[in-house]
């Protein structure tokens, strides 16, 4: 149809259609398509005056266009995102945040996944909406029964704190965020079914007792390393940042007889330490008394050595002076004897052969003789 056609269409003008006059209506006639055409055509060599047959106005019209198309190619990466470009649905490079550019689509097109935001994964339990008191847990048993070394069951909860590993700008080596947007279909998924697997494994061949207790941080550091080194070589581009035990419990319906296990190995425990404690303060006071009796006997033992000694050299110092001398010597030995045997007495003897028998008198305070006087201060 031309565009300057003004005849309202091939059949002429009216409401005629190809097979003579149109339908007959009583009511309002429907709008004529051909006049709406005809209007817009009019409209249209008003904006272009020469139509679409000028060359110069297609050239501005193509210009403009590929300057948009090129313009198309920039984009921006937010500071918590890392830019993925790919070329024909092919990964060729990551970009910074900030603003870039790539080639316009569809040559190059670009994923912006975030790489900086830590997820949590919840493993054993599920958080849900209680009318009541708004968020609650459920456990659930499917996840977290497990297990144990000893053929145990333990009910382990955890949750896993995961990011996308980041990738050093335009490197096609290091990869970590185009390997987690092609190589993982479901992220989650798969990050949940590692860790539930790996925990399995490291509780499988762990007995309950270190579990229940104090064996927390080596089991977490143990599923942590392997759940990264079955995550790299998935090649999924996840970085594991931190396994978290939340619950570790015997199942629900044995927990009261754990507990009282539990209770009786805690009381175990207490008695030997205050045993072993009473061993602690008793062993050594009954090592120090032996060592006391002992380095008593010795010196007992060397005292009653060093007498005996001396009194055998003074007894022979005594037989040499009385072989040289026997009236002498046995004259001193006599009174040094009567001297020790008598000194403390407080009796007067008196010998009547030496006052020719003239006696004493009676009433003389002998006893009195032998006092003297008492020193300043003290009673008499």
């Amino acid at each position: 149809m031309s565009w300057k056609n003004q005849s309202g269409g091939p059949w002429g003008g009216g409401p005629r259609g190809p097979w003579g006059s149109g339908p007959q209506s009583s009511g309002p006639n429907p709008p004529d398509l051909e006049d709406l055409i005809r209007r817009s055509q009019d409209r249209l060599r008003t904006v272009l005056p020469g139509g679409f047959g000028n060359t110069k106005v297609i050239v501005a019209i193509v210009a403009i266009a590929i300057v948009v198309w090129l313009l198309s190619g920039f984009y921006r990466v937010q500071p918590d995102e890392q830019g993925v470009v790919l070329r024909f649905g092919k990964f060729v490079a990551t970009s910074n945040p900030g603003l870039n550019y790539h080639l316009p689509y569809p040559i190059e097109t670009v994923l912006t996944p975030k790489v900086t935001r830590v997820n949590r994964i919840d493993i054993g339990i599920r958080s849900g909406d209680d009318p009541r008191r708004g968020t609650a847990m459920r456990d659930v048993p499917e996840e977290s029964l497990m297990l144990t070394g000893d053929e145990n069951i333990v009910d382990v909860d955890f949750a896993v704190f995961w990011m996308v590993k980041p990738a050093a700008a335009g490197s096609a080596e290091d990869i970590g965020a185009a390997n987690y947007l092609f190589n993982v279909q479901n992220p989650e998924g798969t990050i949940k079914a590692v860790a539930e697997s790996a925990m399995r494994e490291v509780v499988g061949r762990t007995n309950i007792q270190p579990i229940l207790t104090g064996a927390r941080q080596t089991i977490e550091a143990a599923v942590h390393e392997l759940m990264q080194r079955t995550l790299d070589s998935y090649q999924s581009g996840i970085l594991i940042t931190q396994v978290q035990m939340q619950k570790v419990d015997p199942p629900q319906q044995v927990i009261d007889a754990f507990r009282d296990v539990q209770a009786a190995r805690a009381d175990a425990e207490r008695l030997q330490n205050e045993a072993q404690a009473y061993a602690n303060r008793v062993v050594p006071e009954a090592r120090g008394e032996a060592s006391r009796v002992t380095q008593g006997a010795q010196g007992y033992k060397e005292r009653a050595i060093i007498e005996a000694q001396g009194q055998s050299a003074r007894f022979l110092s005594v037989l040499t002076e009385y072989e040289k001398a026997p009236d002498v010597t046995r004259q001193r030995l006599y009174l040094e004897t009567i001297e020790r045997v008598f000194g403390g007495m407080d009796k007067i003897i008196i010998d009547p052969s030496a006052d020719r028998g003239t006696g004493v008198v009676p009433y003389l305070p002998l006893g009195g003789l032998d006092r003297r006087p008492a020193a300043p201060g003290q009673t008499k």
